[in-house]
C-alpha cells in the first residue's frame, strides 16, 4: 500500500508499506493492504510505517487519517522523522 505522511509546509514521507501502526484519539489502529475506506483523528504520538526491512517512525502532533484505494495519507500539525533499519 501506498503511504503519504504530509504536513503543512512539505511532503515528509512517501512511499510503499506492508504494515502501518497509527495512534487516532480513539485508540490504537494497525493498517494493512486493502483496509476498509476510513477517516481518523490522529493524537499526539509516533506512527509506525513498516517498509519489509525498514521502519520510519514520525513522531507527529495530531493531525488527521485517510485510508482511501490502497493508500494511507497522515495529514499531521507537525513531525519530526526517525527510520530505523533493523536489517543493518
Amino acid at each position: 500500500m501506498r503511504v503519504d505522511v504530509v504536513s503543512p509546509e512539505e511532503l515528509l514521507w512517501s512511499g510503499e508499506a506492508e504494515f502501518v501502526v497509527a495512534k487516532t484519539v480513539d485508540g490504537e489502529i494497525g493498517i494493512l493492504a486493502h483496509h476498509e475506506p476510513l477517516m481518523a483523528a490522529l493524537a499526539s504520538g509516533t506512527v509506525t510505517i513498516h517498509t519489509g526491512g525498514d521502519q520510519i517512525s514520525p513522531s507527529i502532533g495530531g493531525g488527521f487519517l485517510q485510508i482511501l484505494d490502497n493508500t494511507v495519507t497522515l495529514l499531521v500539525d507537525e513531525a519530526t522523522l526517525e527510520r530505523d533499519n533493523p536489517t543493518e
